[in-house]
């Protein structure tokens, strides 16, 4: 990878900055003082900055109990985001695996590791998620029924995948779909002529939002909860 790449990664400054580090004569590698910005070096190789030891992050899966009113986006001029409540060292090097509308609250997973994010996101990956949804009016049997064989959405062409759907109480319902059209649990359930009023994520394939987290917390994940998803 570059050096300037190497340098903005492992200290979490702007690109600019490192490039100027680099000019200024304050990087060697293995040894060697670099001063050209494209270089390209061995990410496992010994870098030093200012005769301190740099190095990448590992690979970074974090949980996040997303709070309501919080954009899922890494920059955002006008709104909190969810990355503005990741207080990580390589908080730099992370995106967020698929989103959560502003006024949905959840489980948000948060990495660096871009093939992992793609494995779960990817449409033909099928990967389960599961909504806790408080609705204008209680789901009737028949509504459920609808949903679980699949509805129309629209300006869609073809029928939704089949859902699972539990009725609570409380005009509330349990809805597991996957797949991840835009706005798709909402847009269920206005299908079957019913309206969402608030919307919890509570699952991602295998991995179940942390009952002990708070929202606007995050924590890493553990090992068990990373093989349970792709």
């Amino acid at each position: 990878m570059r050096v300037d790449q190497f340098v903005s990664q492992a200290t979490g400054m702007p690109r600019s900055e490192a490039v100027k580090v680099i000019r200024w004569g304050q990087v060697l590698v293995d040894g060697v003082k670099i001063t050209k910005t494209s270089t390209h070096i061995d990410p496992t190789a010994e870098v030093l900055l200012d005769d301190e030891t740099i190095v990448l992050p590992g690979d970074i899966y974090l949980m996040l109990h997303k709070p309501v009113g919080v954009v899922s986006a890494t920059e955002d001029v006008e709104h909190q985001t969810v990355m503005d409540l990741i207080d990580h060292p390589h908080r730099h090097t992370l995106h967020v695996v698929g989103r959560l509308d502003k006024d949905t609250t959840g489980l948000l997973l948060i990495t660096n590791d871009g093939d992992w994010s793609h494995r779960i996101t990817a449409p033909k990956s099928h990967v389960p998620k599961t909504y806790l949804a408080t609705l204008a009016w209680a789901l009737t049997e028949e509504g459920a029924e609808q949903l679980r064989a699949g509805v129309q959405l629209h300006g869609e062409k073809g029928l939704t995948k089949p859902a699972e759907v539990e009725i609570l109480p409380d005009q509330q319902a349990r809805m597991t779909i996957s797949e991840g059209k835009y706005h798709q649990v909402k847009r269920m359930f206005a299908a079957v002529g019913n309206r969402v009023e608030t919307l919890h994520r509570e699952r991602i394939g295998g991995v179940v939002l942390d009952g002990e987290l708070p929202p606007g917390e995050w924590r890493e994940l553990t090992s068990v909860e990373r093989e349970a998803l792709p």
